[in-house]
C-alpha cells in the first residue's frame, strides 16, 4: 500500500472504526446507544457546520469516550479552493472541535478523501495528521444496504485497517445513516470473531506527535 500512515494502517490486531460528517441530533444519538452496546469506541471527524449546530451533540461524543476529529468547515471539495481558503475552513472546524474539552484534535480528513498541497500545508502548521481510510462501505449511496455495506468493507477490510462509516446523511442519500447503523453490528462481530480490537484512531496509532 502506498503511504500507509496516510490511510491510517495500524497494528495488525486492531481495526480503526472512524465516522464522517456529523454530529447530527436526527442520527449520531442511535449510533452513540449502539456503539455504547457493543463497547466500542470510535473517531468521529466532525463538519463545522454540524457542530455549530450542536455544541452539545460533541460534548456527548466526548463524554462517551469517542475521539472527535476535523472533516472541515464546509463538505467541500478542496481542488476549487484557494490555498487560503482551505486554511481558514480547516483552521475554523480545528478551533471549534478544540471547545469540546477532548483537547486540541490529532487528526485530519478532507471532504472526499481529496487532498491538496494547500491542505497538507494547512495541516503542518495546524499541528493536525491527515488519515483516510482502507475500506468503506459506500453506504452514502442510495442503494445501499446493510448486507452491501458490510460485504463492501469486508472485501478490502484486514487487520491494521481502517474503516469509513458516515453518522450523517447531511451529504449523502436521506436516510442512509439507518442503512449503515444497521450494518455496524455485523461488522463489530466480523471484527470480534477475527479476534480483532475495535476502536478510535488514537488507539490505532500511538505514535508520539
Amino acid at each position: 500500500m502506498l503511504l500507509p500512515a496516510l490511510a491510517g494502517t495500524g497494528p495488525a490486531g486492531h481495526v480503526a472504526l472512524t465516522f464522517d460528517d456529523g454530529p447530527d441530533r436526527t442520527s449520531t444519538p442511535a449510533f452513540l446507544r449502539l456503539l455504547a452496546e457493543h463497547g466500542v469506541r470510535a473517531t468521529f471527524f466532525l463538519l463545522g457546520t454540524m457542530l455549530h449546530r450542536d455544541l452539545g451533540l460533541g460534548r456527548e461524543l466526548v463524554a462517551a469516550g469517542h475521539e472527535v476529529a476535523v472533516h472541515g468547515w464546509f463538505h467541500r471539495c478542496l481542488l476549487w479552493r484557494t490555498p487560503r481558503a482551505t486554511y481558514d475552513d480547516i483552521a475554523r472546524a480545528r478551533d471549534l472541535v478544540a471547545t469540546l474539552g477532548a483537547g486540541a484534535p490529532r487528526w485530519y480528513r478532507p471532504p472526499y478523501g481529496v487532498l491538496t498541497s494547500g491542505a497538507l500545508v494547512a495541516c503542518r502548521r495546524l499541528r493536525l495528521e491527515p488519515k483516510l481510510w482502507t475500506a468503506w462501505g459506500r453506504d452514502w449511496q442510495a442503494s445501499a444496504t446493510p448486507g452491501t455495506i458490510v460485504r463492501t468493507v469486508t472485501s478490502t477490510l484486514v487487520g491494521g485497517g481502517t474503516v469509513l462509516l458516515h453518522d450523517s446523511d447531511c451529504t449523502s442519500a436521506a436516510g442512509s445513516w439507518r442503512r449503515t447503523l444497521d450494518a455496524l453490528p455485523q461488522l463489530v462481530d466480523w471484527t470480534r470473531e477475527r479476534g480483532l480490537r475495535l476502536g478510535p484512531l488514537g488507539e490505532h496509532q500511538r505514535v508520539p506527535r
